[in-house]
């Protein structure tokens, strides 16, 4: 972790909305798919292992669950990342729980994860804080509360009797790390989720090449005017503006438009050959989820710091500008840039040079911790958005 800790000047572990009011956060129940149970005796579903924890002497799980997601975002040679795991790796898992789980092929990518224990975990953060040490061996620093998902039939087993699962998310930032754990976890960029997300070199290609002409398609086969406006809002096109803050409205068009691949495995169909199916696919709703987070993340840094997080203790403002760009998904004018961050008093200098820019020595800075006194939103804005 960094040594801004800037964690402490934030309502952390408190908040319950997407800060996207007056829009539709949540989609209507769907049931993802989850692997048959080995055996009848043992929850498979890794949102579900909490089940195992009811008492022994009742064969009926308890009528409702709580579990913990992590959204653990980190800035490496200006690429945005996630971390996310493989497998279910609890402490509470049976042993035939630690292979991979039974998908068909490669295991999908999943934020870690893991149950509520009322008896060990003394506050939801604490436990959040314990299931991603043991899952990846990374030690969080920077969390707050993202937002709870609760449809009905989140896990398919509630279809079946088992009970239905609350996740409390939480979106954390940190300096990428070796990882280890027991649940596979690996780094991936957060673009390989979301290509129409990344705007940095101009418009995302994928959206003329894949996503405009096949939402017209999905506009002509139903409600077109609506679905047409719809569209045309969330993803810039017919002269809209392009807004980077809702990246979970354009997922949830994607996914009843069936563009991503959650949605046909959510009904249990196979899609037909050529289908488009854009990015990487996660297990249940976990995409949704970190939708979520990266649409409150790119809010969030136009009024708080939690950008230098992402950074060293000493930068420079090159490496500030392309870390604000990565979260943002759009280029800015480096000096509209630079002017804002200095004038807004959010860095110093530190009177020493790096030499490893591979030209002109760049001067050090470190954030100013004064300015979280000093002003009531001291974010760094998008000043100067390149169109």
């Amino acid at each position: 972790m960094s040594g801004h800790r800037i964690a402490g000047h934030e309502a952390s572990g408190t908040r319950l909305t997407a800060g996207n009011e007056g829009r539709t956060l949540l989609p209507k129940s769907r049931s993802p798919e989850v692997p048959k149970s080995r055996s009848p005796e043992v929850p498979k579903s890794p949102l579900l292992l909490y089940a195992s924890m009811a008492p022994s002497s009742s064969s009926v799980p308890p009528a409702l669950a709580v579990g913990l997601n992590a959204v653990i975002v980190a800035v490496t040679d200006e690429v945005p990342r996630i971390l996310t795991v493989k497998r279910a790796g609890h402490g509470k898992a049976a042993p035939q729980e630690l292979g991979p789980l039974e998908w068909e092929g490669d295991p999908p990518d999943a934020l870690p994860f893991g149950p509520l224990d009322p008896e060990e975990h003394a506050t939801l953060e604490r436990g959040l804080r314990a299931w991603v040490m043991e899952q990846t061996g990374v030690g969080l620093g920077y969390v707050e509360q993202l937002y709870t998902f609760g449809d009905r039939f989140r896990d398919p087993r509630e279809r079946q009797g088992g009970p239905r699962v609350i996740s409390v998310a939480y979106l954390a930032l940190a300096q990428e790390e070796d990882v280890a754990g027991v649940a596979g976890a690996r780094w991936h960029d957060w673009y390989s989720y979301f290509p129409w997300e990344d705007w940095r070199q101009g418009r995302a290609p994928v959206i003329d090449e894949v996503v405009a002409p096949a939402l017209e398609a999905w506009a002509s086969s139903g409600s077109g005017q609506a679905r047409r406006e719809r569209t045309a809002i969330t993803f810039g096109l017919q002269g809209s503006p392009w807004d980077p803050d809702r990246v979970l409205d354009r997922y949830e068009v994607l996914y009843e438009a069936h563009l991503v691949q959650e949605a046909y495995r959510d009904v249990g169909v196979i899609p037909t050959a050529g289908a488009p199916l854009l990015g990487r696919g996660m297990a249940f709703d976990h995409r949704r989820i970190l939708a979520t987070a990266l649409g409150r993340l790119r809010g969030k840094i136009k009024y708080r710091p939690v950008v230098f997080e992402l950074l060293p203790s000493t930068f420079t403002l090159l490496q500030l500008q392309r870390a604000v760009e990565a979260l943002a998904g759009v280029p800015l004018h480096k000096q509209n840039f630079r002017r804002l961050v200095e004038r807004g008093g959010l860095v110093e200098g530190t009177g020493r040079l790096d030499a490893a820019t591979g030209g002109r020595p760049a001067e050090l800075f470190r954030f100013r911790r004064e300015v979280l006194r000093e002003r009531p939103a001291p974010g760094v804005g998008l000043p100067g958005v390149k169109r």
